[in-house]
């Protein structure tokens, strides 16, 4: 027996697809995604596909670098605390600091957006965070999809992709071929957790210690929310420069996995990076979270970056003086370890 009213045809909106909202979230995102364009871009948003004219200048062989990812469970924070202005540049940074490792500079930015239920200040928040991060890296946010699907997301839940596209060229592309035997690990400090480690961490601060949303933590000298939504650093500013000056043998992200499930991905065959516990300072969340969680020590080191968000293999003849660029431009920096004899492992000591 059919519940729709007798001579009423249905329509989108009744199903649950608000056509107008999306119209309306669309003229938002044109705005924000302008501030990012460049010379480069040949298209506006709206279009069925993103054009984008890359400049060579001093590039003879060009080399396209792309990744993909998500910033995780993090987005339950979103919906906990209603904030959304910052997880798209979370996704960005995470993103940019993919392909850096690899030496390339971000041309622009694709987004995906999906809901249940479109809001558009909602997805305002949102993109302005990916605009943001875009402006920062100096790359276009040339397109995305916003997904609107009723009954496939829980009420006031949505999910977050980014893709990126980069370029380097052939000659300067770094990859971990060239860690030798004496090398040292710089490791170059994190905000937080950046996008990794959550669904431990809000089991930690919501269900065993629990705190509630904008509850105080007298030991990260904040609430346990504002601990956590930390922005994911972007080190695209701090490394290029470097990038023109030394060679750098190999550089990580630290993400998911933490340093053992990180820097021994750029590792060669017969050599580990050996990491000394203590030779930085661990952040205060992670401390509190061990604390509170009464998590094994070995298992905060492969959840959590433990306060290195990045890590540089450089020639030991460089290594004072990178540390002294970035001592320059404000940024601390820690000899964390050294390449050693192995088997492309990452091995932690005490």
């Amino acid at each position: 027996m059919s519940s729709q009213p007798s001579g009423k045809k249905l329509n989108y909106a009744q199903a649950g697809v608000d056509i107008e909202a999306g119209e309306q979230a669309v003229r938002r995102i044109k705005d924000l995604a302008r501030k990012t364009f460049n010379s480069s871009v040949l298209s506006q948003i709206g279009s069925f596909g993103g054009f984008f004219k890359p400049r060579l200048d001093g590039i003879s062989s060009p080399v396209l670098i792309s990744s993909a990812d998500g910033v995780g469970t993090k987005l339950k924070l979103a919906f906990m605390t209603g904030r959304h202005t910052t997880v798209g540049e979370d996704l960005v940074n995470h993103c940019v600091n993919d392909i850096l490792v690899h030496a390339a500079r971000g041309l622009f930015f694709l987004d995906y957006i999906a809901t249940g239920k479109l809001h558009p200040d909602v997805i305002a928040d949102i993109v302005d965070g990916l605009s943001r991060g875009c402006v920062n890296a100096g790359m276009a946010l040339l397109g995305g999809e916003t997904a609107e699907m009723p009954d496939f997301y829980a009420k006031g839940e949505y999910d977050l992709a980014g893709f990126i596209v980069g370029m380097v060229d052939e000659s300067k592309v770094v990859n971990g071929s060239t860690i030798r035997e004496g090398d040292v690990c710089i490791g170059l400090p994190s905000n937080g957790l950046h996008t990794n480690g959550y669904t431990l961490a809000r089991k930690v601060a919501f269900e065993i210690a629990g705190l509630k949303v904008g509850e105080k933590v007298s030991e990260l000298g904040t609430t346990i929310d504002e601990a956590l939504m930390a922005v994911h650093r972007c080190y695209a500013p701090l490394i290029h420069p470097l990038l023109e000056e030394f060679d750098i043998h190999g550089m990580a992200h630290i993400t998911g996995g933490g340093l053992p499930g990180n820097l021994n991905r750029i590792l060669p065959e017969k050599l580990d990076a050996e990491i000394k516990k203590g030779t930085w300072p661990v952040l205060p969340i992670f401390h509190w979270l061990q604390d509170a969680g009464d998590v094994d020590p070995d298992d905060m080191y492969h959840a959590f970056n433990m306060g290195i968000g990045y890590v540089l293999v450089v020639g030991a003849e460089d290594a004072d003086r990178i540390s002294e660029r970035l001592k320059e431009k404000g940024e601390p920096s820690y000899r964390i370890g050294r390449i050693v004899p192995g088997s492309s492992i990452v091995r932690l000591t005490d």
